[in-house]
């Protein structure tokens, strides 16, 4: 299932910006478990590697490997996560952070809050909590050089959620939508959780550039409000990325912006204002080379002529080049080797990787478990990392909207390795189980999962609807070992191609001669 959420201000005003990604339907039902070998969540929308620690936000919080794969800890439902989604993560210095929200539902829509940042320095032992930034209802106004910019307080958390998380020396910035673009002194925040956070000036839309000595008269506010009718889309903060004491960058729903003074003045890149511009205005992500190239996942806010693709400079920003156009992507990551770097973009196709700055680009393959042969049957993906190990292989890791996958490779620039799936599943308490159940084809594919004692045997799947007649066979003859747990999917065609209607259906697994496992799923499109 994809989780998506529709963006709504806390003003109460909308823009049709389209969806973005992550756990955000941020309440689903859960699994129970705190450990194990799969994360909880099928989920996975951000991904941090810190050597054999691989740490992952989802739909059901934060889980955690501290053996590169083998084990999994889960904190959802534990103090002080709760039943929170991890919305952006991000490690400095030997801390993790960690922020989380969740959906409530007004007038028939999504609405977003946010539940502030947890961090912690002893591996996930112990957390900090710090709360979701607000500001004070007379926080009307900052001094700004020569100038006293008005400015919309952000007095409450819904639509206030942190998208994400970087870091500059001691400093600590969140992109949070409502609450725009943010910092706070870590040291300070270890000591007083409940620091207050410093806002950060953007120019409006109809600037490209400001500075404290320029004379400026227009307001910090993202909606029509208590300054009246200006709204401006680059005060909606989404992307952040901390260089050093200097270069930071800031995205938001208006565009791309670089200050080269840490944070004071700004210059902003848009798709309007640049002979040859980004791609779009909403910047979803940014990421920047050793060699100062920048890249920008782009997607289409408000402007006819923008686009959905990914933006590269080398010029400092003067100019851009675009790649995938078209593609609706979402959280890009470069791997570095002593052959240069790749890059990698998931994306709602698959994903994309080059290795040579973006003039070719490889997909991947279908994803099949070289040991399980379990398939992760999605096209989406969100979110990329990697982890390196001591014979010059790695892990590429990406997460999807239905599992986890590990790529092992030596030294590569295609697709080839070794794969394992994960997928979260319930326990099975009898021989067999289907999930989830009931389930909408056009969404996702039910998971049959059944173990058996014994040694090697043939395996045949096949479903069947009230009637007992054959809809499909889904796996036929195939060899399976006992004493192992596997799961096979039914996408819910029949053997035509064509989607089973709603209704009652039975599968049925014969495992050699023994006495086959029968189960009920419910179709409901």
């Amino acid at each position: 299932m994809k989780f998506l959420l529709k963006i709504l201000l806390v003003v109460g005003y909308s823009i049709t910006l389209g969806q973005i990604p992550t756990s955000y339907s941020l309440n689903k039902s859960s699994l129970n478990k705190v450990a194990g070998d799969t994360p909880l969540s099928n989920s996975i929308t951000q991904i941090v590697t810190v050597g054999d620690t691989i740490w992952l936000g989802t739909s059901k919080g934060l889980s955690v490997s501290y053996d590169n794969g083998e084990n999994w800890r889960d904190f959802y439902q534990t103090e002080p996560f709760g039943n929170e989604s991890a919305v952006s993560m991000g490690y400095y210095e030997g801390k993790i952070w960690v922020s989380t929200g969740h959906t409530i539902e007004s007038n028939g829509e999504d609405i977003n809050v946010g539940s502030g940042i947890k961090f912690s320095s002893d591996g996930g032992d112990s957390w900090i909590s710090i709360p979701q930034s607000v500001d004070d209802p007379g926080d009307s106004s900052i001094v700004y050089g020569i100038n006293n910019i008005r400015a919309l307080p952000v007095t409450v958390e819904e639509q206030n959620i942190n998208w994400d998380i970087s870091f500059t020396p001691n400093k600590v910035w969140v992109a949070s939508w409502a609450g725009g673009i943010r910092w706070n002194h870590i040291d300070s925040l270890e000591i007083n959780p409940n620091r207050k956070w410093e806002r950060v000036i953007l120019p409006p839309d109809n600037l490209s550039s400001i500075k404290p000595s320029d004379t400026l008269n227009f307001s910090l506010q993202n909606a029509s409000g208590k300054f009246g009718p200006e709204q401006y889309l680059n005060h909606l903060g989404f992307s952040v990325l901390g260089i050093n004491d200097t270069l930071v960058y800031a995205g938001s729903a208006g565009g791309l912006n670089r200050s080269k003074d840490g944070g004071i003045s700004w210059e902003k890149y848009t798709h309007q204002n640049q002979r040859n511009p980004i791609n779009g205005n909403w910047i979803i992500d940014i990421s920047a080379e050793d060699d100062g190239t920048v890249w920008a996942t782009c997607w289409k806010a408000e402007g006819t002529s923008e686009f959905f693709g990914l933006s590269k400079s080398e010029d400092n920003c003067l100019s851009w080049e675009s790649y995938l156009n078209g593609e609706k992507l979402y959280y890009h990551g470069i791997r570095k080797s002593d052959f240069g770097s790749e890059i990698f973009i998931p994306s709602d196709n698959g994903v994309y990787r080059s290795s040579n700055k973006g003039i070719t680009w490889l997909q991947n393959p279908t994803i099949k478990d070289n040991l399980t042969n379990l398939k992760l049957l999605t096209s989406t993906f969100f979110a990329v990392d990697f982890s390196y190990l001591e014979n010059d292989s790695y892990h590429i890791w990406l997460g999807s909207d239905n599992g986890l996958a590990r790529l092992t490779q030596n030294e590569s620039n295609d697709w080839t390795g070794t794969w394992k799936v994960y997928i979260s599943s319930p326990e099975v308490s009898s021989e067999s189980i289907a999930f989830p159940n009931p389930f909408s084809p056009d969404e996702a594919a039910i998971k049959l999962k059944y173990r058996f004692e014994g040694g090697a045997e043939s395996v045949t799947v096949r479903i069947f609807d009230f009637g007992m007649n054959l809809v499909r066979t889904v796996l036929q003859n195939a060899a399976r070992t006992g004493g192992n747990e596997y799961i096979e999917s039914w996408d819910g065609r029949d053997e035509n191609g064509e989607f089973a209607p709603n209704g009652v259906y039975f599968y049925r697994i014969d495992i050699g001669n023994d006495e086959p496992l029968f189960g009920k799923i419910i179709v409901l499109m």
